[in-house]
């Protein structure tokens, strides 16, 4: 006897687990901007379509809710909004990779532009904002390290049909 999922178990279940990955990845010592995030966010709006964005802003707001709530999460989750519709561009393999720089690019702007924004480090200034974002850089590179590998493993069960995602195949 299979069991069939409605609308609302097939979300629910989607919603947990993109919880839980992104819980995990952002909870335990990782290096900085080091996350699964980015490329999760891609990837669900390109199988889900633009109703996977709520779910991966929840999810994220809900990892903020323990990790702690802060200036910038307008900034955090509005790129987050941004990369779920780029998503819906990703339809071949060279496409979805610069899908993947693209949303590093995204995060790395949006994001360093809260912070020179917020924070009390750069003067409010070109100069400022120049600043904020050259010393940003090595968050960026982990950024988009990060992004490429969970990016290649989303491809590598993409490609392979292994299934190592299954949440991935309608």
């Amino acid at each position: 006897m299979s069991f069939k999922y409605n609308n609302i178990g097939k979300n629910f279940l989607i919603f947990l687990s993109m919880s839980v990955f992104i819980f995990v990845f952002r909870y335990f010592p990782h290096p900085p901007n080091f996350t699964p995030v980015l490329a999760l966010t891609l990837y669900a709006s390109m199988y889900f379509g633009l109703r996977s964005s709520p779910f991966v802003i929840m999810a994220f707001a809900l990892s903020d809710y323990f990790l702690g709530f802060h200036q910038l999460l307008i900034f955090t989750w509005g790129s987050l909004a941004i990369i779920s519709v780029i998503g819906m561009f990703g339809k071949n393999f060279l496409s979805r990779l610069s899908l993947l720089v693209l949303s590093s690019i995204i995060f790395f702007v949006c994001s360093n532009f809260g912070v020179w924004l917020f924070s009390e480090f750069y003067t409010k200034d070109l100069e400022g904002l120049l600043q904020c974002y050259v010393l940003a850089i090595p968050f960026f590179t982990n950024t988009i390290i990060s992004t490429f590998i969970f990016g290649m493993l989303f491809e590598i069960s993409i490609m392979s049909k292994n299934k190592i995602i299954p949440l991935l195949y309608k």
